[in-house]
């Protein structure tokens, strides 16, 4: 099998690309140009999670605010509790950041280039060249997981990821032609996602198959180094409700895990779990605790284990002014309307059964 050089790759997948290319709300037909605001969304989103996913809350997002500018206007509460759901809540708070900045400083323009892209708010290397390859004609080389393997099945190379990263982005810089790069960029990540796939690929149907030297080794293709097993922490989650039945809420640093949500009050979360109220920052509170569930929750560096416990307030605390500030009291049918991670609702649904 003779092997092709990098340029000879885009000649070979861009008609196929153009016969299979998945539709998807926030891409434009093969040969156009994308609006870059639904590039920029659709892209923030994707970050650690699924197109099947992401498709409903990039039509929510479009509905709620259908320009950067709409976006940019928008309460960040509101855009946190529209996000809710899709995890890793930086990127909301980033992108609510990063439209005013856009909005604001270039007047509801997205720059155009890799560079300029790179100096808006929570964008990385790999979204400005998406934005500028997709929506821009720019010939950036754009490299997400099913690039990686593609070109690392395409080029045979054997040293484990993330370890291979530098030489990968090397090969998709060659590849990557000046005319059409968007549309080669997505190519590449519609063969790694329907035919290049994990495991076991789909070489018959692959338009690639003459050009690759890892065919014969395909499935054991890109090697990975081992992952770190993940570290347990526990801690107990109080929901307090007062007369009129309204739940205690409370928001979460504007830094750090689950940045500027609300939760249900806990204890720090640490190996060794604690029930000391001491720990959770709020006043003195009766001991007559029911524990009613425990509940397990997966982050990406760590697993997490709450027990959940129900108490009544104190009358002498149980007003809006006796709370601390970042209290808030919300009747459990308000709940949905609250910025309240997956854990958080996961806690709700557990107390409310018991109630």
């Amino acid at each position: 099998m003779r092997h092709l050089s990098e340029t000879d790759i885009a000649p070979l997948l861009l008609p196929w690309y153009d016969r299979h290319a998945r539709r998807l709300p926030w891409r434009s037909l093969p040969g156009d140009l994308a609006d870059p605001y639904h590039v920029w969304l659709s892209e923030v989103m994707l970050q650690q999670t699924t197109v099947a996913t992401v498709g409903d809350y990039f039509r929510k997002f479009l509905r709620l605010w259908p320009t950067v500018t709409d976006l940019a206007e928008a309460d960040l509460d509101d855009v946190l509790t529209a996000w809710a759901g899709l995890g890793y809540y930086a990127r909301a708070r980033n992108l609510h950041k990063c439209a005013r900045q856009v909005a604001f400083d270039h007047k509801g323009q997205f720059p155009q280039t890799k560079a300029a892209l790179l100096e808006l708010p929570g964008i990385g290397r790999y979204t400005a060249a998406a934005i500028a390859a997709i929506a821009f004609n720019q010939p950036a080389a754009v490299m997400d997981g099913n690039i990686e393997r593609v070109t690392t099945r395409l080029f045979d190379i054997d040293t484990p990821l993330p370890e291979s990263k530098p030489i990968l982005y090397q090969h998709v810089t060659a590849m990557t032609p000046p005319h059409r790069p968007g549309d080669f960029a997505q190519a590449m990540m519609d063969l790694g996602a329907t035919v290049c796939v994990p495991g076991n690929p789909k070489c018959v149907l692959c338009p690639l198959v003459t050009a690759c030297r890892g065919r014969d080794r395909a499935e054991t293709l890109p090697r990975k180094l081992p992952k770190k097993a993940k570290p347990t922490r526990k801690g107990t989650a109080f929901w307090i409700t007062r007369q009129d039945g309204s739940v205690l809420l409370r928001r979460r640093a504007e830094t750090g895990l689950l940045g500027g949500m609300m939760e249900i009050p806990s204890t720090d979360w640490t190996e060794q779990e604690s029930t000391d109220f001491g720990e959770t920052g709020l006043p003195a509170l009766p001991t007559d605790f029911l524990k009613v569930g425990d509940i397990r929750h997966t982050f990406t560096h760590f697993h997490l284990e709450l027990q959940v416990f129900i108490t009544k307030a104190p009358d002498d605390w149980a007003v809006d002014d006796k709370v601390p500030e970042d209290c808030i009291w919300c009747l459990p049918d308000a709940l949905d309307g609250r910025a309240l991670p997956t854990l958080m609702r996961k806690i709700v649904k557990t107390a409310l059964m018991a109630a």
